[in-house]
């Protein structure tokens, strides 16, 4: 395989999503195996969502599945969606009100979901 192959735009598209993909199913498995979805449930709930348990279950199975469909191209343009629609209900429930910025200038803010979202993008734009 020659440097043209490697980075062709077939590639370069397989291998973003594929690391998108990973991102949200490490986040989806790190939320079990922390704990946190009790505490996640309960943040939904102060904003008024109902049945707060039983969506954070589904927002972390879908992207632990979906994520893994994603990862072996499966459905790409569908998944894309649905990852980009809890994205933009995670910035308008939770990061809007911390800002831009994530890390060295802000904490929790919307730039992360944000370039998450334009990748998503991209991947839809893609033949498969």
């Amino acid at each position: 395989m020659n440097y043209k192959q490697l980075v062709s735009q077939e590639n370069s598209i397989r291998l973003l999503r594929f690391s998108v993909a990973l991102v949200f199913v490490l986040h989806a498995i790190v939320r079990i195996f922390n704990g946190t979805i009790p505490r996640f449930a309960d943040f939904l709930s102060v904003k008024g969502l109902p049945f707060t348990n039983v969506l954070v279950w589904l927002i972390t199975g879908y992207e632990i599945i979906g994520g893994m469909a994603l990862m072996i191209g499966y459905y790409s343009k569908c998944l894309s969606i649905g990852f980009i629609i809890i994205l933009v209900l995670g910035i308008l429930l939770i990061h809007i009100a911390s800002g831009w910025f994530v890390g060295e200038h802000g904490t929790g803010g919307v730039e992360y979901s944000f370039i998450l979202i334009v990748a998503l993008l991209v991947i839809m734009s893609s033949k498969k």
